[in-house]
């Protein structure tokens, strides 16, 4: 063989060049790999390379950043909260002045008081404070998704005894935004839970969730708290997720009526309500990313690069911000049709939105002059349960982020079968009414504004700003006092 190619090669002497030109590329691209591959060991490398090594249970940002600094840049850069999109974003918006007719769906409950667009996990431990929700005594449970200090004061304390506490002996405790060690082990960057109630949910569910792999990791940091959970226990106040007959709307109520567990009982209706709380991932899994394997992370906090180093950006926002770096990396539209897109069907979920806040808040109403005109608990039985499903229904979409897009088909059923409840109940209270000589239609309050609404449910609003503002310049300054005392006694860097 040997023979025969130098006889070619002397018969052709332009085969020798071939043969050598080809041989120069072949190495010159192993070469090229091989520097490839060392390259992204050396950045892998370089990425976690600890400068100064962290405590276990860490909760300073800051101290985190000394290390990533390129991760506390971009987590840093989520305190701008000017990008507001059609329906979202992280710009403030006063849910109660947009929408007054939550004020009635909540009548009776904190929320009435005061219900504002998340501006984000920079901002979380300013905007529980100033709430004019914490105005009524809460429990520990509170703070459980607010702050990196949580696992800490959890790993010293327990879980039962952190969450049966109250929240206002918590104060000082908890003081430094949600950040790295929620979602991060200090010494080797993996993704990890730190929360016990999604943990103990997985094994009620008989699932092991140390053997989920990187990418589900990716979307279950995030359902530590971006989940429906509730309070268990008069006294223990036990963070619990509903998670033992599944996922579902439906699977939940099911759970909930079967512990007869109520959020808190409606002051016109008298309903048994149950007040959902930011169920993102448990209606994330019912649409379309979810089943395509694409995670939280990949939408909410994609990869970047900065000086030919790869990083996962934390600057935890609207996909719609960054829409090359999320949408765009499967999808191969224009930027405005996706943004069109998204539109589209935030739009349509909105219309539906509507259409069962107003006929929710239509059956509470209805349902206090049916009990003022002498109604029985007998008669307003199935009347109240087909309004607690309704408001289940309607609250599942619309306290999820995202104005349903995380899951539009399941937000459009959810909603649908909300307004099908709502007039279901409004069809029988108009029974109940004639029966007790009310013929013509209830007249229906001005609910026009939040002011008007507010007033018409009784809130005292000038006495609940001014008890906050009295919160404000007595008890927060003593909190950051003795939190800033404790914290600088901390060391700065494991020993």
């Amino acid at each position: 063989m040997k023979r025969r190619i130098m006889d070619l090669i002397q018969e052709k002497p332009w085969l020798g060049w071939a043969i050598f030109l080809a041989t120069v590329i072949v190495v010159f691209l192993v070469g090229l790999f091989g520097a490839s591959i060392m390259e992204r060991r050396g950045e892998a490398q370089l990425a976690y390379q600890m400068v100064k090594p962290i405590n276990d249970w860490e909760p300073r940002n800051e101290v985190w950043g000394e290390n990533f600094p390129r991760e506390y840049e971009t987590y840093s850069a989520t305190a701008d909260t000017s990008f507001a999109s059609k329906h979202g974003g992280s710009a403030k918006i006063d849910y109660l002045e947009k929408y007054p007719n939550l004020v009635i769906l909540w009548a009776g409950y904190a929320f009435s008081r005061d219900y504002n667009q998340g501006r984000g996990h920079y901002h979380a431990i300013e905007d529980i404070r100033n709430t004019l929700r914490t105005g009524v005594p809460q429990p520990g449970t509170c703070w459980s998704c607010k702050s990196t200090d949580v696992p800490r004061v959890i790993e010293q304390r327990g879980a039962a005894d952190f969450y049966k506490d109250k929240w206002a002996n918590l104060g000082s405790e908890i003081v430094n935004n949600i950040g790295c060690q929620d979602c991060h082990d200090p010494k080797s960057m993996n993704l990890r839970i730190t929360r016990p109630a999604l943990i103990e949910a997985y094994q009620r569910m008989g699932k092991d969730i140390t053997k989920a792999t990187h990418q589900e990791m990716r979307s279950l940091v995030c359902a530590q708290c971006h989940v429906e959970y509730y309070f268990k226990g008069k006294e223990e106040k036990y963070l619990t997720f509903p998670w033992d007959n599944g996922f579902s709307a439906e699977d939940m109520e099911k759970y909930y009526d079967g512990v007869e567990h109520k959020d808190f009982e409606h002051k016109l209706s008298k309903t048994p309500i149950l007040k959902a709380q930011h169920p993102d991932f448990e209606l994330y899994m019912t649409g379309i990313h979810a089943q395509r394997g694409v995670s939280c992370a990949d939408c909410h906090m994609p990869y970047r690069s900065e000086g030919g180093v790869k990083f996962t950006d934390h600057k935890i926002q609207s996909p719609l911000y960054n829409i090359a770096n999320s949408c765009q990396v499967c999808h191969r539209e224009s930027e405005q049709n996706l943004i069109n897109n998204v539109h589209d069907r935030q739009d349509k979920i909105e219309e539906l939105r509507g259409s069962a806040e107003s006929a929710i808040a239509r059956a509470h109403i209805e349902a206090k002059a049916a009990w003022d005109a002498g109604a029985t608990d007998a008669e307003m039985k199935p009347v109240l349960a087909l309004i607690r499903q309704a408001q289940w229904r309607w609250d599942y979409v619309a306290a999820a982020n995202g104005v349903g897009f995380h899951s539009p088909v399941e937000s459009g059923r959810l909603l649908g079968a909300s307004i099908d409840r709502a007039q279901e109940a409004r069809v029988q209270l108009s029974r109940v009414l004639a029966k007790h000589g009310v013929t013509g239609p209830v007249v229906l309050p001005d609910i026009s504004t939040k002011a008007k609404a507010q007033a018409y449910i009784g809130l005292d609003m000038p006495k609940l700003i001014a008890e906050k503002t009295e919160f404000k310049n007595t008890v927060l300054p003593e909190w950051d006092k003795k939190a800033a005392a404790r914290q600088a006694a901390m060391p700065k860097e494991k020993k």
